[in-house]
């Protein structure tokens, strides 16, 4: 059984010790915690009986850990996770595996070199909603894709985050925070992009926190707030996605699938569930479609179990490597295109995930 350390104790890292304690523990072993705050660690360490490290570093040479846990700051990944790799851990990331495309592929090299893997977030693909999806569209049920819409438009998280400044820096954004979600899940719905286009615009400069602890705090805006994007997959699909934090509110689906025969509604790819809808071309209502029995509650830690399982297993992981570093370089690839006018190759290679 794979052993797990926990780089980072912020606002994700409670469903993810519950679950590693408790939902998967009978198939992974959590071992012990960091964090730049130590009380944090210590706390963490206190509530689910583990090993609390002051650095990474000390964690790397003393702790009882295979597999490094990294959920720091998208800022942070990069080097939590190199640090990590040629410490000889396997490395799995918080989304997006880093910030850019080169120090990702960094990362890809000194895996290799090392003997290790790297894997990372989102997992959500692996739960019951996505995982159905892919069964339907497998199986033919809307007959050949021709086209796909993702949308993901709010108006930002300084209402209710507690430290909402990361999401307007480098690495944050509308598509590095919340695009992995719909990108991993078109992926796996469809194979992978060879080639995005893109616009992407900063609406307002400057945003106001107003989430009670710091309401009237001013931040500086420094990514785009608005993207909209064309993806070319290699299987042919032609998907346009949108992500947004410049919108208050509308009424588009979350992902939608056009096939030949029909189409797909697929759920919401920030979490594992349903519901899941088809309506065929001859049909005049949608269907609902039952979930295949996998996981459909908040999951996560679903895709560092899997990594650890096929370590043990001497088989690929589903979260992959080359999964993640594509989405990046399809993320990164939107706004190039944007900068500059023109299409942007997608240089990642990519398998389509197998499924469940």
């Amino acid at each position: 059984m794979q052993k797990v350390g926990v780089v980072g104790i912020g606002n994700i890292s409670k469903i993810y010790l519950n679950n590693l304690s408790v939902m998967f523990a009978n198939r992974i072993k959590l071992t012990s915690v960091t964090d730049i705050i130590f009380d944090r660690a210590e706390k963490a360490a206190a509530d689910y009986n583990l090993k609390a490290y002051k650095t990474l570093d000390e964690m790397l040479k003393k702790g009882e850990t295979d597999i490094i846990l990294n959920i720091t700051p998208p800022k942070n990944h990069y080097e939590v996770a190199l640090a990590s790799l040629n410490a000889g851990k396997h490395v799995y990331n918080e989304k997006p595996v880093c910030t850019r495309c080169e120090h990702a592929a960094h990362l890809l090299e000194t895996a290799a070199e090392k003997g290790v893997r790297v894997g990372g977030a989102p997992d959500t693909f692996l739960g019951a909603g996505i995982q159905t999806c892919r069964k339907l569209i497998d199986d033919g049920w809307i007959g050949v894709p021709v086209a796909a819409t993702a949308v993901m438009m709010g108006h930002g998280p300084e209402s209710w985050h507690p430290s909402p400044e990361f999401f307007y820096k480098a690495g944050g954004g509308p598509m590095f925070d919340m695009g992995p979600y719909y990108i991993t899940a078109l992926v796996n719905l469809l194979g992978p992009v060879v080639r995005v286009s893109g616009s992407a615009r900063i609406s307002t400069p400057v945003r106001t926190i107003t989430n009670a602890s710091r309401y009237g705090e001013i931040i500086n805006v420094e990514v785009p707030t608005h993207i909209s994007g064309v993806l070319d997959f290699a299987c042919g699909t032609v998907g346009t996605l949108i992500t947004s934090f410049d919108v208050y509110s509308h009424s588009l689906p979350r992902i939608e699938i056009y096939g030949t025969e029909g189409t797909l509604q697929v759920p919401d790819p920030n979490t594992f569930g349903g519901p899941v809808f088809v309506r065929r071309f001859r049909e005049e209502e949608w269907s609902k479609i039952p979930l295949l029995k996998s996981f459909s509650d908040n999951s996560r830690g679903l895709g560092i179990t899997d990594m650890a399982e096929a370590i043990e297993e001497n088989r690929p992981h589903r979260a992959s490597t080359e999964l993640v570093y594509h989405v990046l370089d399809i993320m990164h690839g939107i706004h190039d295109a944007s900068a500059s006018g023109k299409y942007y190759k997608v240089r990642s290679k990519c398998k389509q995930p197998a499924s469940l």
